[in-house]
């Protein structure tokens, strides 16, 4: 995970280096995992992770009027969960995102307010912190385990941003971060079988500077 971050700030730093009008943010949120669906069971079965806190930074470079090219990082709380016959298990996991997003405003960036859509990709580093017990409730469906699994990602969302000051900006949006399910993290009972796109609702809210 360190070697992620340390990646992540040495691209920002060469970002700036060369960017003639350049920004750079933080936002905080919630993080909505879908779940998906565990199938081998008489019962019904699903597997996911429990919505968390998110956090995030970025820095962007204004490259023309109505586009922006963003180098992002989040940090998720994603605790691993299993469910069934009215049953839960969980066990506790974070998340780290890190990609590279091109924006496009509906208005030229000297408006006020801005509507933007964004799309871009990276990869997602699940991990599961949780202690490994003895036994764990619903080993039948799967079972957790204590481990990290990088997954690429695909990145789609939305939002506004609104004036406050000179330099600063307002900021709301919501992302959606698209990975395969990592099964390595919550692994599949004999005889189950998980779903394989896992959707991550990240809605954020947060402030903008513009040098």
């Amino acid at each position: 995970m360190r070697s992620l971050v340390f990646s992540f700030v040495i691209l920002a730093a060469a970002t700036t280096a060369f960017a003639q009008q350049w920004e750079f943010g933080a936002e905080g949120g919630g993080s909505l995992l879908s779940d998906v669906s565990a199938t081998g069971s008489a019962t019904k079965a699903t597997a996911g992770f429990a919505p968390g806190a998110a956090f995030g930074a970025f820095i962007g470079e204004n490259l023309y009027s109505h586009l922006t090219g963003e180098l992002r990082y989040e940090f998720m709380q994603s605790d691993l969960n299993l469910s069934s016959g009215g049953q839960s298990a969980q066990f506790t996991g974070v998340a780290h995102a890190i990609h590279f997003d091109i924006l496009y405003h509906t208005n030229r960036k000297e408006s006020r307010t801005q509507f933007f859509a964004a799309i871009g990709g990276g990869v997602k580093l699940f991990e599961g912190t949780g202690a490994p017990e003895a036994y764990q409730p619903l080993s039948q469906i799967g079972y957790f385990t204590q481990t990290q699994v990088i997954k690429p990602m695909v990145s789609v969302g939305g939002g506004l941003t609104y004036q406050l000051a000179p330099r600063i900006f307002l900021r709301l949006e919501v992302r959606d971060f698209i990975t395969a399910f990592p099964t390595q993290l919550i692994t599949p009972a004999p005889g189950m079988k998980f779903g394989s796109l896992l959707n991550d609702i990240v809605p954020l809210i947060g402030i903008t500077y513009i040098h």
